[in-house]
């Protein structure tokens, strides 16, 4: 007969007592009144208790006398505590037990119906595959080696709800909100966030932001690395290409001042499909269940972007690399990425970074899933700001006791 090992498993008061003190530390920052805390420790609990709704009413009906409907509704949507202290007294208590490899930046998508509901409106949603109506969201994530945290939330308002009063008034919009776009957007938030005491660490993100060259200048000013998917499409100068100023024309023409490329660019799927084959090497890119590494084809390649946006971007554009994915059994490459890490950056880290970004996929799907971060129903700009705060804040509390089992805590 086979020996099953016992697991060792906490009592729910236990538990319950530990999430009170995270929450506790955590709200502190944000909230100065005793009602704030104690409203914030409540809504944790429901977003953690079993439950498919962890929407408001459904959560404050399982919580039990405890919780007065009103009372933690005004503090979702009304109260003013700062949801970046939250996020950031999480991301600082977890980042350190996670071993922070990357920031991910990426949107997702929030069904909804009606259109009452901040931000939304028929509009192109990944988390749906295609146009719905939905609000879309936008986050930066750590992504670690033995879990993740989100570093931070950002609602997307299309122009016309920004240009709305009356919509803007009805969702509780505060005046200082203007468009911006989600690469602006997610730009702010990784600036926020790198003035916190957490591990900066290289962004990676899609094909949106990789080929936005604002986004990627102003990280790179900002000393941030990155790792971003671009299409084939996008087009580059090739490593051999030169930069130089042309002489004047003639002894009265204006002198010349911009340099100027030898060549025209070229799209990177024609540029990649002129290498050759021995331009491709193997490189593991993951560890996979195994623990055995999991490896594909990839060529690393030196380029200058060229889709600029010519009068506020360096030129001649700076030397990034591209690394293009040739996996075993396809005809041709799949996928592209440009990085501005150092030019003797080891192929592997290259590689591993670039095929990182799919953890973001389980992030979400633990915050949605489990969590409750698609449930929320109000119609406050503030609200659902503050309801990502407080999942990411439940989010956090249970990566820790992941980390961290009974089994392994001091008595």
């Amino acid at each position: 007969m086979a020996v099953i090992e016992a697991i060792e498993v906490d009592s729910p008061a236990a538990v319950k007592e530990r999430l009170e003190e995270f929450g506790r530390e955590v709200l502190a920052e944000a909230m100065n009144r005793p009602a704030q805390v104690a409203n914030g420790g409540l809504y944790l609990r429901g977003l953690i208790a079993d439950g498919k709704r962890k929407s408001l009413e459904p959560m404050v009906e399982r919580l039990g006398d405890g919780a007065d409907y009103q009372s933690v509704q005004q503090f979702l949507t009304d109260s003013p505590w700062d949801p970046a202290s939250v996020v950031r007294a999480v991301a600082e208590r977890v980042c350190p037990e996670i071993g922070v490899l990357a920031w991910v930046l990426d949107d997702t998508g929030f069904p909804k119906q009606g259109k009452r509901s901040p931000g939304v409106k028929r509009q192109y949603s990944g988390t749906l595959g295609k146009v719905g109506n939905c609000q879309i969201g936008v986050s930066v994530h750590a992504v670690g080696e033995r879990g993740t945290v989100p570093l931070g939330w950002a609602l997307y308002l299309p122009e016309e709800w920004c240009s709305d009063a009356e919509r803007r008034a009805q969702a509780k919009i505060p005046d200082e909100i203007t468009f911006q776009t989600k690469p602006e957007l997610g730009v702010e938030l990784l600036e926020r966030a790198s003035g916190w005491e957490i591990p900066r660490a290289p962004v990676l993100g899609d094909g949106a932001y990789g080929e936005n060259t604002e986004l990627r200048e102003r990280l790179h000013d900002a000393e941030f690395e990155y790792v971003l998917s671009v299409s084939s499409e996008m087009t580059v100068f090739p490593p051999e290409t030169t930069f130089a100023v042309p002489e004047r024309k003639g002894k009265t023409g204006r002198p010349r001042t911009r340099a100027r490329p030898d060549r025209k660019p070229q799209a990177i799927g024609e540029l990649v499909a002129a290498l050759d084959r021995d331009a491709f090497e193997t490189v593991a890119f993951r560890d996979g269940p195994d623990g055995e590494p999991m490896s594909s084809r990839f060529a690393f390649v030196r380029v200058r972007a060229a889709n600029r946006a010519e009068k506020r971007t360096p030129w001649p554009p700076r030397e990034e690399w591209l690394i293009c994915e040739w996996p075993e059994g396809e005809e041709a490459t799949t996928d592209y990425w440009l990085s501005n890490l150092p030019a003797d950056s080891d192929p592997e880290r290259l590689a591993r970074l670039a095929r990182l970004r799919w953890k973001i996929e389980l992030d979400y799907k633990q915050l949605k899933g489990e969590l409750g971060l698609d449930h929320y129903e109000g119609r406050s700009y503030v609200g659902w700001h503050h309801h990502t705060a407080l999942v990411t804040a439940a989010h956090g509390f249970l990566t820790l006791e992941r980390l961290c089992p009974p089994a392994q805590r001091p008595a």
